[in-house]
């Protein structure tokens, strides 16, 4: 089961990185967004999972870790406010520029 996991956020980190590499906005986006998923399921992955133990600690000593959990939920908030902000930031240069490029220089820049 492990090593489903582990090649589950290699998988995602690695599209994520290739993504980001691209040239146009959108898949840009799509990279940050596959990159955050990673990072959120390693977050999660390496606090351990433990079924059926209770959140908090109660009479005994097994319980589960709710530090990861309290991690996650607020990555996941984060990176939604994040992923909106960078849409409406290509969006908008998708209207002044005329072009979703991320690497298209446009006006009097020297090249």
């Amino acid at each position: 089961m492990e090593w489903l996991v582990a090649t589950m956020i290699g998988l995602l980190i690695g599209c994520g990185i290739y993504l980001l590499l691209r040239s146009r906005s959108f898949p840009v986006v799509l990279g940050l967004l596959l990159l955050s998923y990673g990072v959120n399921l390693f977050v999660f992955a390496g606090g351990g999972l433990r079924v059926g133990q209770p959140p908090l600690i109660a009479s005994g000593p097994p319980y589960a870790d709710p530090l990861p959990q309290a991690l996650v939920l607020t990555a996941i908030v984060i990176g939604f406010a994040m992923t909106a902000f960078v849409l409406m930031l290509a969006l908008r240069a998708l209207s002044e520029l005329g072009s979703d490029r991320v690497d298209e220089r446009h006006g009097d820049e020297e090249s």
